[in-house]
């Protein structure tokens, strides 16, 4: 009967089996090594590694063990689980980005040279070819059965490992995106971009610009690859891997890897093998010897490139991680580094800008402190910290007739380049006004107008320009202070006593722009060494802060002064220090002015009667009060200056007239009358009588013009003083 002719082969092959794996079982290490002599040139990989190729042996030796136990194992059991090492050299290969399907190729080889070697071996334990032949196919069943159960545990560890690392690599984008990029600061966000990728990704990091790329003044020649290291960042301290220190520059052979990567802009992957280290990478040989000591093995090269320009070269290496690059790493830090690149360039361009900007603005503002016998001050101008950047804040001191001054201070809607030019244009204009002694409210009005000239011929995606101003002029002889608000945050004033005068109500007129409203100019009095505080309104606001608040702390500071006067530049700081001990979020312009008066022996007032006789008379008490005051040696030309101007003043003007002489820093003659009707100088002919009073004026004098004021006008002449009496001429 066939039946138990079959169920006594089955057992005797089964029997046969166990002899085999019995028989085998001691030269497990041996077969190991037999069948990865086979891999060798199937799959180099396995000995490029030496942490692959130990594991790849410990992998081997318990494929045969489990096999051999399989054999020896009742009929009809069921293939074991993948051995633990399989498991770990099946996510190492993930790591290491080597396709699942090299892992499946070598389980096949492994399968059909251990089938080999056991068909080898049958011959020396029996004669019976029958007995060889049925092992031998029972051989490929348990054999194609333990692959297959072997196998899906492989790939399953190898697919969570890489969704592991593709987790991992997600992560480490979100992260990037969201810690790379948060200043407006390039060494700051290279720092960013290198203690992100430190983390979890590379052993150092270094982030290198070209110098091109850093030139603020874009002259920088395209061909220049000199770099400098702008940051790095190492898993271990001191970054002993690098030679360079932050800040430091340097150059890369023309052959290298690295200029070739900032040249075609394209990124390397770059394996170490062994101990050779290209030259870009160790420069020298003690450098050398400190990367094999620390085992580097790899090394990604990634141009910084945005907006068609490319500003530098970041590098990556490994050495205490023992997976080297992939490829997906490659792609992970390209993706890092283009995003990081943009945000350098925002850095870059802003810094320009922020710097061109500061420049011209500071160009624009007085350079020194103004010394003005009217008034001492002290100035500040602080640009804003934030991403904002420099503003259109200014301040100004401009030396009046009459022994006035003007006092500005003005904040252009706006940041950047166009705030700053638009700031330098309306401090000219408001200078051109000044010099024509107008009144504060007219001063604003015409200012307004230039202002919605400028709206007109600027482009829409410019924006609508907008300011605010305040203009104060202070008399030393009224010992009053008249001026007008554009929108702006009236000033704070101080009496020597240290109690905040009570002001008059300022009315705020409207921004400069609107066009069609009207100014308003008040007066009121200001006693000797009182402090006039303006400012733009980054002083006193804030995020955190309200205007009154702001205000209140302003008053604080100036009122709770010792009992010594303090120095306007202590003063200055004083303010900033307590309403801005950090960065400010807008510009700052702080203008601080003490006053002085004239004394009444600088001053010499005389009102004349409407009389050609009066002429004469005007004459000698001019030459009185310059003997007076010790300037006998002005007397002709000023004689001859007061003679025309009330001459003028009779002939064309109305009653009442006045004579006044002011002696400060310069000698003034003014004469004032009711008329509203300017004089001009014009060209005499030769057999005209009149027409040469305002051109001898003009000869003799300095400076002269004339000023409007609600109830007439001021004709009036400067003359400089003597040598030795200029030194000494001061308010006293």
């Amino acid at each position: 009967m066939a039946f138990p002719y079959i169920r006594t082969m089955g057992t005797e092959v089964d029997a046969f089996l166990g002899q085999l794996a019995r028989h085998l079982r001691p030269e497990v290490n041996k077969l190991a090594g037999l069948l990865l002599q086979r891999l060798n040139g199937e799959l180099p990989e396995l000995w490029e590694n030496a942490e692959i190729a130990a594991l790849t042996l410990e992998e081997t030796a318990q494929h045969v063990t489990a096999l051999l136990d399989l054999l020896e194992a009742r009929p009809g059991a069921s293939a074991p689980e993948a051995p633990p090492a399989a498991l770990d050299i099946a996510r190492l290969y993930a790591r290491r980005g080597i396709p699942v399907s090299r892992l499946l190729r070598a389980y096949r080889l492994d399968h059909l040279s251990l089938l080999e070697q056991l068909q080898a071996e049958a011959p020396r334990l029996t004669g019976d070819w029958r007995v060889i032949n049925q092992a031998t196919v029972r051989l490929v069943a348990i054999g194609f059965d333990y692959v297959d159960r072997s196998s899906e545990g492989v790939v399953a560890a190898y697919q969570e490992e890489r969704d592991r690392l593709l987790r991992r690599r997600l992560a480490l984008t979100d992260r990037a995106s969201k810690r790379i990029g948060t200043t407006l600061d390039i060494s700051r966000t290279a720092e960013e971009l290198t203690e992100v990728c430190t983390e979890d990704f590379a052993d150092l990091v270094t982030v290198d610009l070209l110098d091109s790329a850093l030139d603020e003044t874009g002259t920088g020649p395209p061909e220049a690859l000199t770099q400098r290291r702008v940051a790095q960042r190492s898993v271990l301290d001191d970054c002993p891997e690098s030679p360079l220190r932050v800040g430091g520059t340097h150059t890369y052979p023309e052959d290298s890897e690295p200029v070739r990567a900032l040249t075609t802009g394209r990124s390397v992957l770059h394996h170490i093998a062994g101990t050779a280290m290209p030259p870009w990478v160790a420069p020298s040989e003690s450098h050398g010897r400190v990367l094999r000591d620390l085992g580097l093995h790899s090394v990604l090269l990634v141009p910084l490139h945005a907006r068609g320009e490319i500003l530098g070269l970041v590098q990556f290496v490994r050495h205490r991680t023992s997976a080297p690059f992939d490829d997906d790493d490659l792609l992970l830090a390209q993706e890092i580094v283009s995003r990081a690149a943009v945000s350098i360039d925002n850095a870059r361009r802003y810094t320009h800008e922020r710097s061109t900007a500061l420049a011209l603005q500071r160009t624009l503002l007085p350079r020194n402190t103004v010394h003005h016998a009217a008034v001492e001050t002290a100035s500040r101008y602080l640009p804003a910290g934030s991403r904002a950047g420099v503003g259109g804040d200014w301040y100004d001191v401009i030396p009046l007739s009459g022994a006035r001054v003007a006092l500005v201070v003005g904040d252009v809607v706006g940041h950047g380049l166009h705030a700053a030019a638009t700031m330098g244009r309306l401090r000219t204009a408001v200078r051109a006004f000044a010099d024509i002694d107008l009144m504060p409210d007219e001063l604003l009005t015409h200012l307004d107008d230039v202002v919605i000239r400028m709206q007109r011929e600027e482009s829409a995606n410019e924006g609508e320009t907008s300011a605010t101003c305040l203009y104060a002029v202070y008399d030393p002889v009224a010992r009053r202070c008249s001026l007008a608000s554009a929108g702006h945050v009236p000033p704070t004033v101080v009496t020597p006593s240290k109690i905040s005068e009570a002001l008059p109500e300022i009315p705020i007129g409207p921004p400069l722009g609107l066009g069609g409203l009207p100014f308003e100019t008040i007066e009121f009095e200001l006693p000797e060494d009182s402090l006039l505080v303006l400012h733009t309104d980054g002083l006193i606001s804030g995020r955190t802060r309200d205007v009154d608040q702001g205000l209140a702390t302003l008053h604080d500071v100036l009122t709770s002064a010792p009992e010594a006067p303090d120095s306007l530049e202590e003063i200055c700081d004083r303010l900033l220090a307590a309403l801005l001990p950090g960065r400010p979020a807008d510009d700052v312009a702080l203008l601080v002015a003490r006053t002085h008066a004239l004394d009444p022996d600088h001053v010499a007032t005389t009102d004349l009667p409407s009389d050609p006789a009066a002429v004469s008379g005007a004459r000698r008490f001019a030459s009185d009060v310059l003997t007076a005051w010790g300037l006998e040696e002005l007397s002709f030309t000023t004689e001859l200056v007061v003679s025309e101007l009330v001459t003028n003043a009779i002939r064309y003007g109305k009653s009442p007239i006045q004579l006044r002489l002011i002696l400060q820093s310069t000698l003034t003659c003014e004469v004032s009358d009711a008329s509203s009707t300017a004089p001009h100088l014009r060209r005499a002919r030769m057999y005209d009588e009149g027409g040469r009073g305002l051109l001898l004026v003009a000869q003799c004098a300095e400076r002269w013009g004339t000023r409007h004021g609600r109830e007439g006008k001021v004709i009036w002449a400067e003359q400089a003083l003597p040598g030795d009496r200029a030194s000494t001429a001061a308010v006293t």
